[in-house]
């Protein structure tokens, strides 16, 4: 017993060396989360974007699941508006008590940061990452008509007539603009750039042989592979998708560290508790590794990708700086 004591005791001392490095005194209430008192009550997972879309479908398959792990319910709170900004915002600004939850993505945690300096929140600043949920890769597919049947020679026809072939997005600043800049800057090409409101009218103007190509996320684009009314090239990821083990990688098509991925996390607010951060990220992983939850990301296009609290927030670091990079070599400018 004298040992068992004596290892409890360490703990405790650790305990509050951990909490007094985070800035965190109240070490009794701290202790209590870490002993599964977290949480309480049913959570709220900030969303934002309206019901249907994939971010919502996401975090509805992984509110349920995780609503297994916690036996609490999980709320999902769609906030949609001004790109994601409005629900980032609302859940920035909630009470950091660790019963608010944001799941956020490349879009509104880095792109969108990296786009516009006015934003009614700050990514660094106003949140407390807890672990990366899933990660997906683009697909970049070409209409049949094109004669390239690689990325080089894709590349090699862009070099021969620069300004001729061009690529569609969703939009101008959508995640499939970035990926079309981040391709023509790491391959030193010029591909004339055309938005569309929207990924569906982008898609079909590229199966039409309007627009020569497009960078687009998994789901809708497969289908339209598999059919012929698309040619896959490669994927954006460094590791081939699950979705497309056929598809090789850009970066190993010779676009040497070319990766761009699309990918969603669960972050709180930068003010909670850290013991509620760790309770959190260790139910988070315990959801992540539940029986069917892998499948149920496949289906969406997405595979799982757990991580620790500071990988997360490195990810989102490294991001933000890479958009910026390219969106200032690529003079990106959105309303």
């Amino acid at each position: 017993m004298k040992h068992s004591h004596g290892v409890n005791a360490g703990r405790g001392i650790m305990l509050s060396i951990i909490l007094a490095l985070s800035g965190y005194t109240d070490w009794s209430v701290a202790q209590a989360n870490l002993n599964k008192d977290y949480p309480t009550k049913p959570l709220r997972m900030v969303v934002p974007f309206p019901p249907g879309g994939g971010n919502d479908i996401l975090a509805r398959t992984l509110g349920q699941r995780l609503s297994e792990v916690v036996s609490q319910q999980v709320v999902i709170d769609n906030r949609g508006g001004a790109g994601g900004a409005l629900g980032a915002a609302i859940a920035a600004s909630s009470n950091p008590d660790g019963y608010t939850l944001f799941l956020g993505s490349v879009g509104n945690l880095a792109q969108t940061p990296a786009l516009k300096d006015n934003l009614p929140y700050n990514t660094l600043r106003d949140f407390k990452p807890v672990s990366l949920i899933a990660v997906s890769s683009f697909i970049l597919a070409v209409t049949p008509s094109l004669p390239a049947k690689s990325v080089q020679e894709l590349i090699s026809l862009a070099k021969a007539s620069p300004g001729k072939l061009t690529y569609a997005s969703a939009g101008a600043g959508s995640s499939l603009h970035m990926a079309g800049e981040l391709f023509k800057h790491a391959t030193l090409t010029d591909i004339l750039h055309v938005p569309y409101k929207g990924a569906v009218p982008a898609m079909t103007d590229v199966m039409t042989a309007r627009v020569q190509m497009i960078f687009s996320t998994m789901p809708p684009a497969l289908p339209n592979v598999k059919s012929g009314r698309l040619r896959a090239l490669g994927v954006t990821t460094i590791k081939r998708a699950a979705a497309a083990p056929e598809v090789p990688t850009i970066a190993e098509s010779g676009v040497r560290g070319f990766h761009v991925s699309n990918w969603q996390g669960v972050l709180l607010p930068v003010k909670t508790n850290p013991a509620i951060t760790a309770k959190l990220n260790r139910d988070l992983i315990s959801t992540l590794s539940l029986p069917g939850m892998g499948e149920a990301l496949a289906l969406q296009g997405l595979e799982s990708a757990g991580s620790t609290p500071l990988e997360f927030e490195t990810l989102i670091k490294n991001e933000i700086a890479k958009y910026t990079q390219i969106v200032n070599a690529a003079k990106i400018v959105v309303d």
